[in-house]
Order: structure tokens, then C-alpha cells, then sequence
């Protein structure tokens, strides 16, 4: 009998799996959506039954179980890194021009894909079957987002078997909400009475991540692969035929690709599908091309953040005209206002857009636009909407007027003479305040996970935060007095946030939310001084004698520590136990000690990170703009007003091959001391 039972679960396992395939996949459905949902409903009825029989990869479990209360942070087999971007012809002919040069002569193609406009993800599969899904996160570490992935029906949970990837393999591919998906979300969204989302890749984004899987099941979402991994090597010898074994394994393979002889045939595909971009059931946003041979890319080999044998051609901004109703300002948490443009909603590459930036009143002076105007708006990247130029003057225009207090709390405006931003310079702001947290429980700041949108809003709700130091004098009861916070998610963020006590100066540092102090340098400034009271108690002289930090950054160091309500923070932060000291860091020494390069343009063989990290290797310093101090500008093709400031200062210019010698020179020679 159970044997009989076995037989007729598995029998409709593969002739649904089968179904599933012809509609979500191939598109091609032989059979009613009645008669399939008879053929899962018998499937159920067994299961329930004989619930021993019931496997993860059956197609019953695609809709997940209860919600969960975090997501899992998972490292990647080998990094998911982000592409180069070409934004015009003339920059994807330079990758060609590259391509070439590393090859030295040898015949190869490309692939042509289109650029999905979704979240990458990465899927692993164990003996045949489905096993786990890690979203790319910052390419190194992801979410576990496998219960969500569980539910997207394009995505098989079992896949046949093929030599060339073997039992165990793992799928890199997009995420994506088709169009008509998205617009049914927001159409439900609409009745409800909820916001709607910005854009298909937004949504899809949310849907995967969400701590819901039922809630994912309904998004509707597609899978579209595009690497195949063993190991986190290539298994087959092209991209081309990575392709074909993938949709040979089930998956939904985009049809629209095309292996490219030369530049022109490549051109010819990228210009077709923009033309057509529009009629595709799914947003792009460009096109990936891949230098085919696996043994070609192997020679072409990484930069730092990227391959050299792929690069992404970016589309051009999608644009359209519509009237600007009103200026209204928000305030980040540096205290910055930022006006931003109410429009009269329009379409914009398929997207409504009723709101844009208009970053400062510098900027609106410069477009000369007024309320009431009609205004041309781009979605720059096809994601952030910003008003261009005015189109038409409106007949009742009138000019916006930075306010002269703060929108939100009342409190003073400054801009400083030299800034593009006014800023409220009232710390505890709420629309400070809520800024200030986000960022400082960034991953890249604090690293306190779980301490997001949702829990910041609440907090600020219920008045439990007031300051990011009250972070530290949260409870477990408190936060599991919260909306949907269970007892095990507030015993996590709490121990999240007593972790944090033992993250080093720099981020500290960062984490102030200092105006012009990111990362980089908090890092200096942590290096040269050791200690937060010493940078707080620093004079504007002696600020700048750290590296990279010039008059602008520090008079806004100065000016924040003078403001007796920062000063109360960072005491509160001081009670907290948070690092305050470290020890300085000795000015590495090398053939270049003492020499400032700037770079400028781009080079031949080497990224301006690969630039960098050489100079810096041989004890050089690199800067950012070209002063007096400058002693080198390297400049590259397409180079900017940094090589018309070097000229005009008569710092000496060099080219790649006049870096490559200075590296190789010692630094007390006349040659490199010029």
C-alpha cells in the first residue's frame, strides 16, 4: 500500500514539475490551470496523509512556512562582484580596446545578454536538488533568502542530471518582478490604501528579502540565470555553452542573447534592444557583454572590484516632461536640506514619477526653475528621478525660498560660505535623528544588524531614542514590547548593538555623522591622531595636518565638537564603553614617502584602484584634488579639470608608462624628487 502511495506522489511530483516548466519557463502551457490545480491538490491530499513522504523539493513546499525573524548571513563560495559600466559607445570601445590589448591577437567573441533590472542571487543545488539561496549582499557575505527563492516557480527545485556541472553546482542569476506582476502589486497596494512601490526591481528586492516567504510567494517573481558554478570555477569552456547546459537543466535561460564576432555586430545588438526595451514583459537597463571563452577570461583575469573580461553597457536615461507643482525640503543627517521637486505624476520608463531631486538652491539656480514651470525629468540609471532643464516657463511661476529654520524641529539653518547645503544645525532633529541611526548602524559604520527602517520608526514612535547613544540603554523588554518583535529577534539586535561597543575608532568616528568625515577619513584621521579626545580637542591647523584633510572638512570637524550638544554624545558614547583610542599608525615608508600624486582620466592597463594601491605600496600619498602639495598628476585619457588645474599650477603631468618608471625609481633620485 505505501509502496502503491510512493509511486503515485512521485508520478504527480514529475508531472507537475513538468507543467511547471512548460508555463513558467518556456511559457508554453498544455494544460488548463483547473486541471493543474486538481494535480496539486491530489498531491496535498497524499502528503497530509503521509506526511513521512513530503520532500523539501516537493512542489507543495514552494509556499513557505511561517515567518521568520531575521535573515542569516551567508559568505559566497567566491565573490559576487559588480560589473564596469560603459555609458557610451566610446567607453565600450575602450573595453574592446583593452580586451585586445591583453590578448595580444587572439580570435575571440562575445556574448551579448540583456541587463536584467533585479537583485542577484546565487542558488546552490546538492545532489540535483535545490539546496540554499544567498542574496548578493556587498558581494562577499549575503542573506540566506532560501525559503523565499523556494517560491519563485521558475526557479526548479530539482534539475536533471548533466555531466558538465555534475550532483553539486551553484546558479548566479537575477531576480525580477515581470511588469505585469508589478502592476498587479500595485494595483492590490492601491485598494488597500498602501503606498506603491517605485519600481519592479524595488519590489522584487523587498519580496525576496522579506521575512514572510508567503508573502514572497505572491510577488510573483522570475529567476534568470547567467553563471554557472562548480566549485567557483566555470565548469565548461565558454559562456555560450554555460548558457545552453544551464537551460538544458530546466532553467529559464533569457532567449534574447547573441554571440558577437566583432564590435559592430555588438553594437548592432545593443542598439536593437534599446529600440525594443519597451515591448519586453520585464524592465532592462542595459547590456552585459562577456568576452565568451572561458580560457580568454581566465587570461584577462580581475581588477579589484571587477572582471576585465565583462563589462555592463548602460542605457541612457529615460526622460519626460512634466509640470512642477511644488518645492518642499527634507533634512538628512548631517542636518543637509535637500529640496525636492513635487511634479505632476508622469511616466518615466514605464515608472510614475511624482517626486525628484533638486539637490541645493545652487542647482535650482542654475536650471532657473520656478514652481509652476514645465520641467524635463531623467531617471539617471533608470532608478533616481532628478529634474534636468525647465522645458516651458509657467504662467503663475514663483521662486522657491530656502527656509530660515528648520522644517521639522525649528531650529537654526546655517550654510557656511563655500557649501552648496544649508543645514539645520540642531543634532537632535527628528529628521536628523532618524537619519543618524540608519547610518549608524550601517554595516560599513557599527554593524548592528536588525537596527532598520522599520525598528528605527518605532523607536522614534514610542520615544525610546533620542540620541544614537540611546541605542545603548536599550532593553529586551522593550524592544519585544514592539510591533511583530519576538523575544529571540530582541535578544539578537541587543546583542548586535553590545557588539558594536567593540568596533574600532574609525567607526566611531563615522558613526558621528560629521559633515565631509565618511570612511576614508575617519580611518586618516583615527591613524594620525590615535584618539577621539585628541581630534576633538584638535585645532583647524592641526586637523590638517593629517592627510587628505584640507580646510573644508577641518572646519566642519571644528564646528562640530564646538557644539555643546555633540560634545554631550560623545561622553554619552564614552559611558557606553565604545573604543575612543587606537593606536596611531606610522606613515608607511617607501621609495615614494613624501610625494602627492593625483589621478586623473583613464589609463591603459590599470584601474585607478590598481593605480592607487601601487603608489601607495611604495609609500606615496594619493589625493583627490590638485593643490600646491601635488608633485605628480597621472593623467589618462578623457582627463578633467584636474589636468587643467596642473597645468595652470605647473605640477608635472605624467602618463601610465611615466608611473611605471617613477615606481621603479628611487625616490631621492632628481626624477622622482621633480
Amino acid at each position: 500500500m505505501k509502496d502503491s502511495v510512493q509511486h503515485e506522489i512521485q508520478k504527480l511530483r514529475d508531472e507537475i514539475e513538468r507543467h511547471e516548466h512548460l508555463y513558467y519557463v518556456l511559457d508554453q502551457p498544455v494544460i488548463t490551470d483547473a486541471e493543474y490545480d486538481a494535480l496539486v491538490r491530489r498531491l496535498q491530499e497524499l502528503e497530509n496523509a503521509h506526511p513521512e513522504l513530503v520532500t523539501p523539493d516537493s512542489p507543495t513546499q514552494r509556499v513557505g512556512g511561517k515567518p521568520r525573524e531575521g535573515l542569516q548571513r551567508v559568505e559566497h563560495s567566491t565573490p559576487m562582484l559588480s560589473l564596469d559600466n560603459a555609458l557610451n559607445e566610446q567607453e565600450l570601445r575602450d573595453f574592446d580596446a583593452r580586451v585586445r590589448q591583453f590578448l595580444k591577437g587572439q580570435q575571440f567573441e562575445y556574448v551579448a545578454e540583456l541587463k536584467m533590472d533585479g537583485l542577484s542571487m546565487a542558488a546552490h543545488y546538492r545532489d540535483s536538488r535545490f539546496h540554499r539561496a544567498i542574496t548578493r549582499g556587498d558581494g562577499r557575505v549575503g542573506e540566506d533568502v532560501t525559503e523565499n527563492a523556494r517560491t519563485i516557480r521558475s526557479l526548479p527545485l530539482r534539475v536533471k542530471k548533466h555531466p558538465a556541472p555534475g550532483p553539486a553546482f551553484e546558479v548566479r542569476g537575477e531576480v525580477i518582478m515581470p511588469e505585469k506582476s508589478f502592476e498587479r502589486l500595485n494595483a492590490s497596494r492601491d485598494s488597500e490604501g498602501l503606498s506603491r512601490f517605485a519600481n519592479p526591481r524595488n519590489a522584487a528586492a523587498g519580496a525576496l528579502r522579506n521575512l514572510d516567504p508567503r508573502v514572497t510567494a505572491r510577488r510573483e517573481l522570475d529567476f534568470i540565470p547567467y553563471f554557472l558554478l562548480v566549485d567557483g570555477t566555470f565548469p565548461v569552456d565558454s559562456q555560450w555553452e554555460s548558457l545552453e547546459t544551464l537551460k538544458q537543466l530546466g532553467f529559464k535561460v533569457n532567449p534574447h542573447r547573441r554571440k558577437c564576432t566583432d564590435l559592430d555586430d555588438l553594437l548592432r545588438f545593443i542598439k536593437h534592444w534599446e529600440e525594443k526595451r519597451e515591448e519586453l514583459p520585464y524592465e532592462i537597463d542595459g547590456i552585459v557583454v562577456k568576452v565568451d571563452s572561458v580560457k580568454q577570461q581566465r587570461e584577462l583575469g580581475f581588477t579589484a572590484k571587477a572582471p576585465r573580461w565583462a563589462i555592463a553597457f548602460k542605457y541612457a536615461a529615460r526622460q519626460a516632461a512634466t509640470t512642477l507643482e511644488n518645492i518642499e525640503v527634507q533634512v538628512g543627517r548631517t542636518g543637509a536640506l535637500t529640496p525636492v521637486a513635487h511634479l505632476a505624476p508622469v511616466a518615466v520608463g514605464g515608472v510614475t514619477v511624482a517626486r525628484a531631486t533638486l539637490h541645493n538652491e545652487d542647482e535650482i539656480a542654475r536650471l532657473d526653475v520656478q514652481i509652476g514651470d514645465k520641467v524635463l525629468v531623467e531617471r539617471s540609471g533608470d532608478v533616481i528621478p532628478k529634474v534636468v532643464r525647465v522645458v516651458e516657463h509657467g504662467v503663475r511661476r514663483h521662486k522657491f525660498q530656502m527656509p530660515k529654520t528648520c522644517p521639522v524641529c525649528g531650529g537654526h539653518i546655517v550654510r557656511e560660505e563655500g557649501e552648496a547645503a544649508s543645514r539645520c544645525v540642531n543634532t537632535n532633529c527628528p529628521a536628523r535623528l532618524h537619519e543618524s541611526l540608519r547610518h549608524f548602524a550601517q554595516r560599513s559604520v557599527m554593524n548592528i544588524d536588525g537596527v532598520g527602517d522599520a525598528l528605527v520608526e518605532q523607536l522614534l514612535e514610542r520615544g525610546l531614542v533620542r540620541s544614537v547613544a540611546d541605542l545603548y540603554d536599550l532593553t529586551v523588554e522593550q524592544l519585544t514590547a514592539l510591533d511583530r518583535m519576538g523575544e529571540k529577534s530582541a535578544s539578537k539586535i541587543i546583542k548586535n548593538i553590545d557588539g558594536s561597543r567593540r568596533q574600532p575608532l574609525w567607526r566611531v568616528l563615522n558613526g558621528l555623522g560629521i559633515p565631509f568625515v565618511g570612511e576614508r577619513t575617519a580611518q586618516i584621521l583615527a591613524d594620525h591622531f590615535g584618539g577621539l579626545d585628541e581630534i576633538a580637542s584638535a585645532s583647524v591647523e592641526e586637523l590638517r595636518e593629517a592627510e587628505e584633510v584640507g580646510p573644508k572638512v577641518a572646519e566642519s570637524i571644528r564646528q562640530f565638537f564646538c557644539e555643546e550638544r555633540n560634545r554631550e554624545l560623545v561622553e554619552r558614547l564614552r559611558r557606553a564603553e565604545l573604543q575612543f583610542t587606537q593606536a596611531k599608525k606610522a606613515r608607511k615608508r617607501g621609495r615614494l614617502s613624501g610625494l602627492t600624486f593625483v589621478l586623473t582620466g583613464t589609463l591603459p592597463t590599470l584601474t585607478r584602484e590598481e593605480a592607487k594601491a601601487k603608489i601607495e605600496a611604495a609609500g606615496g600619498k594619493v589625493a583627490g584634488s590638485v593643490s600646491k602639495k601635488t608633485t605628480y598628476v597621472v593623467a589618462g585619457e578623457e582627463a578633467g579639470q584636474k589636468l587643467d588645474k596642473a597645468n595652470e599650477l605647473g605640477v608635472r603631468i605624467v602618463d601610465e608608462a611615466g608611473l611605471f618608471a617613477i615606481l621603479e625609481t628611487d625616490s631621492n633620485s632628481p626624477t622622482a624628487a621633480e
